[in-house]
């Protein structure tokens, strides 16, 4: 199933807008219902409207890649053409670099192999 990345910032206004109206609304949109649903039952304490005010501090603390860890099942954002050429010719330049240290003997068929799978795991 496809879902849409979440962005942080928006996250963030949601969280903020809480601490003036409803809270919760943030919840919803990062896919977490249950939680959006107790803050609304909880709306007339002041509980939900701290704990947004926290949330969107820490939302905007998290850099993108720790954001989308948490809430885009660790799927960043796409990357342009370039991005994504400079990262295939520096994960080959470094394949060949493992290959030649396991040609080598400096490294076991084993270790190459695992090493070799951590760099393709980059590859988005």
């Amino acid at each position: 199933m496809f879902t849409k990345r979440k962005s942080r910032s928006i996250a963030a206004v949601l969280a903020f807008s809480g601490t003036l109206t409803i809270s919760g609304w943030h919840k919803f949109y990062l896919g977490q219902p249950m939680w959006g649903i107790l803050y609304f039952l909880l709306s007339w304490t002041p509980i939900p409207k701290v704990a947004s005010a926290i949330e969107g501090v820490w939302y905007l603390a998290q850099d993108e890649e720790a954001f989308d860890r948490n809430f885009n099942l660790g799927k960043s954002a796409p990357k342009n053409l370039h991005q994504v050429s400079n990262q295939v010719g520096a994960i080959a330049d470094a394949m060949r670099e493992l290959d030649a240290l396991r040609q080598d003997g400096l490294i076991s068929e084993y270790e190459f192999e695992q090493k070799r799978r951590q760099l393709l795991d980059q590859i988005s």
